[in-house]
């Protein structure tokens, strides 16, 4: 019994899939965490695509990734405080950098200078406290496997614009879809069997096989939906906007302007946008105020709220996220859950232009 889930005993022993709907429709805020190599530099998520980041040069990272602010029991305490009730963090993002073990790549948290699982200490906290732990992970984009969707052959900034073939990727006649398939199915298998009791599986990267709809069929994602909900009955699963239908919720980022036909969760920033840490944007994340009304405008669709923070370079919670997530958890307290409220929240102050 996922102790997430301990509120619906009786449909879970009937029906795990439906006790997991039930108690998602019912969770309203999430805490959701943005942690990779990408944030040791603090300049977004998107670095190596960006600043076309050769895959060598840009792996050298690993060797200053050391989470040593990453503290599994402060997180899961902070979202208990901010009356959150599940925790999603990046697994492996973009860049293809692994927050755990993994026998499928090297290019992990464990072969750093961290020496550590960060997905195990944090299902082991959120466990212990009764949290949903959803898992992120990269499906459509991966700027590091040989065989991931290449330019050109597939689109939505599947790869980094390098202005000289990059000698990491296969091409051509010797580009295998199927082989980074193959390896995406082993890495969320390891997701499913190594961590106890998931609450979500939630993949990204939908642009790339969106670019190529009359292809969608060779990403094989009926299969990949079965074979995760085979591995654990009540983990739903989740692919942004919705990519086949076959989605347990919706995630769409910060708005939703239609009427969902079912689950709903929005995805938005204590940034003023970026998900990964971004030293540019020191004093200008929202308020408790701004969450609250977000929290309101989620009600009104209805939705839940997962509010992003990207831990600073050492993987601790940024003091500025901190501080508001307190506050809009003491708020909540006080005055109860927002009432529904159509109006967007009011945007972070304006950054002034440097002259």
């Amino acid at each position: 019994m996922p102790s997430y889930l301990r509120g619906h005993t009786e449909l879970f022993a009937r029906d795990p899939r439906a006790a997991a709907i039930a108690w998602f429709r019912q969770a309203k805020f999430g805490l959701f965490l943005h942690y990779g190599l990408y944030s040791i530099e603090g300049r977004h998520e998107w670095l190596q695509l960006r600043e076309k980041i050769p895959v060598a040069e840009y792996a050298k990272l690993k060797n200053r990734f050391t989470a040593a602010g990453f503290n599994a029991d402060f997180i899961t305490d902070l979202a208990l405080s901010a009356q959150m009730k599940y925790v999603t963090i990046t697994t492996r993002h973009h860049d293809s950098f692994c927050l755990f073990a993994t026998k499928q790549t090297d290019f992990n948290s464990v072969n750093s200078p961290a020496k550590r699982d960060l997905i195990a200490e944090l299902a082991a906290a959120c466990a212990k406290k009764g949290l949903g732990l959803s898992l992120y992970y990269s499906h459509g984009r991966d700027w590091r496997h040989p065989h991931a969707p290449n330019n050109g052959e597939w689109g939505g900034s599947a790869r980094p614009a390098y202005p000289t073939p990059e000698l990491a990727y296969a091409t051509g006649s010797e580009h295998r879809l199927e082989r980074y398939l193959e390896f995406m199915r082993a890495q969320i298998s390891e997701l499913l069997t190594n961590y106890g009791p998931i609450a979500a599986i939630w993949l990204d990267g939908i642009a790339v096989p969106l670019s190529r709809k009359e292809r969608l069929a060779e990403w094989q994602l009926p299969e990949l939906y079965a074979h995760i909900r085979s591995l654990q009955p009540q983990v739903l699963v989740s692919y942004k906007q919705g990519l086949t239908g076959g989605e347990d919720f919706l995630a769409p980022e910060r708005k939703y302007n239609e009427k969902p036909d079912r689950p709903l969760e929005l995805c938005d920033t204590l940034q003023p946008h970026g998900w990964g840490y971004m030293k540019e944007d020191d004093g200008h994340h929202k308020t408790p105020e701004q969450v609250t009304a977000m929290l309101a405008r989620a009600a009104s669709l209805p939705a839940n709220l997962l509010l992003n923070t990207g831990p600073l370079p050492d993987g601790s919670i940024h003091p500025e996220d901190l501080s508001t997530l307190r506050a809009a958890g003491e708020i909540i307290r006080q005055r109860g859950w927002p009432a529904p409220d159509a109006t967007p929240a009011p945007e972070a102050p304006k950054k002034k232009k440097k002259k």
